[in-house]
């Protein structure tokens, strides 16, 4: 089934599940609609950029175009004029069959549009745009709008859901579906003793002064290290706040790195770690790619009950939570996990998890079953 997968920006490294997708879904059979295109295609699928420049007929009518468009429909984003008719053309051209967009705020984009072409058109809930995105009541309004025009939801977690439905934005043919991971090549390896790590932007909603306090506090002069894997704003001062520490020894920050990079740390990892929070903005996770890729590798999961990710870790089990910014229950749950005598049963727990939940071909065939059934229903 030929699927146009839309997103906001291609090509994205970290992406890992919609670089999936627009790979693997429906046997590789895809094309691309993209907000913005950076000039890396590894993927080799036909690309169509929203955002290129417009011709100076949509010049003239953006103003009255954009305006209209939002007092309608509550975003100002609808193609219109030449573009929307290059847009059209494009998928026509493809023999596109159905649009997954990759984030509500791109279904935004494309479910008039679609609906206009009789095409089946889904969104995938992922985080900041179930989150955040709802703090603008114009976005809200848009979602309502838009629900009626969209065949199916997605959601990575079931927290997301609930953030929408209690703004009043639901659909009647809605599904969890985690990003997953891919259990055969994340698997656990040989445990270096006393190993913790964290991955992922050093940005506020990930709190890593949080995380590096609380390993301070708990194994500063013991044997243990942490791995940031990570840049962002807050790279540089917590590179400063280790020496302050006394642990500039015990931590190393590697800054960004490629995924398979990652997955090697992940394997020889006892504990990962992830203080999520929400962000003064309103953001937060929707269920954690790092967290499910953790889990994979046989990592004891230190985290937060945040968004989804109690979706995930077992408090007790696969394995610890506290709540946010609780700096030092997070530092007293490291020094449990250091104590522990035998971390082996959270560990095959850890991999269990992820097994039995996160497999990510189990999770695109459910994706690829629900748009089948779906789209059987509606002809």
């Amino acid at each position: 089934m030929k699927t146009c997968i839309a997103t906001s920006d291609y090509f994205v490294q970290g992406e890992t599940f919609i670089n999936r997708h627009i790979a693997h879904i429906f046997g590789g059979d895809t094309c691309v609609l993209a907000g913005r295109f950076n000039g890396n295609d590894p993927l080799g699928k036909p690309l169509f950029e929203r955002r290129a420049p417009l011709s100076l007929a949509d010049r003239l009518r953006a103003p009255f175009a954009m305006g209209w468009n939002a007092a309608l429909t509550g975003t100002g984003r609808l193609p219109f004029g030449d573009a929307k008719a290059r847009l059209r053309d494009w998928l026509q051209a493809q023999e596109v069959e159905v649009v997954l967009a990759e984030f509500g705020t791109q279904a935004l984009v494309v479910a008039g549009l679609a609906r206009e072409m009789g095409l089946p058109c889904f969104s995938y809930f992922r985080g900041t745009d179930a989150s955040f995105a709802l703090r603008k009541r114009q976005t809200v309004r848009a979602y309502r709008h838009m629900m009626p025009m969209l065949d199916g939801v997605f959601s990575v977690s079931q927290f997301l859901l609930g953030n929408l439905a209690a703004h009043g934005v639901t659909h009647g043919n809605a599904h969890v579906v985690p990003s997953g991971v891919d259990i055969r090549r994340f698997t656990p390896g040989e445990k270096v003793p006393g190993s913790f790590l964290a991955v992922g932007r050093m940005v506020e909603k990930k709190a890593p002064q949080v995380t590096l306090r609380a390993f301070a506090e708990a194994a500063r002069g013991r044997e243990a290290h942490l791995t940031f894997i990570g840049d962002g704003p807050l790279l540089e001062p917590c590179k400063g706040m280790a020496a302050e520490l006394g642990v500039a020894d015990q931590v190393t920050f590697t800054g960004a790195l490629p995924h398979d990079e990652v997955r090697a740390h992940l394997t020889r990892t006892e504990t990962f770690l992830q203080h999520s929070v929400t962000a003064k903005n309103g953001n937060t996770e929707g269920l954690p790619t790092a967290i499910q890729e953790a889990l994979a590798c046989g990592c004891i999961t230190l985290s937060t009950w945040h968004a989804g990710i109690p979706e995930a870790v077992e408090d007790g089990v696969n394995g610890l939570l506290v709540e946010e910014w609780d700096e030092r229950g997070f530092a007293e749950r490291i020094g449990v996990i250091l104590d522990m005598e035998d971390r082996s049963a959270m560990t095959r727990a850890a991999r269990d998890t992820a097994v039995a939940k996160f497999d990510n071909a189990v999770l695109l065939e459910k994706v690829e079953q629900v748009i089948r059934d779906t789209v059987a229903a509606r002809r």
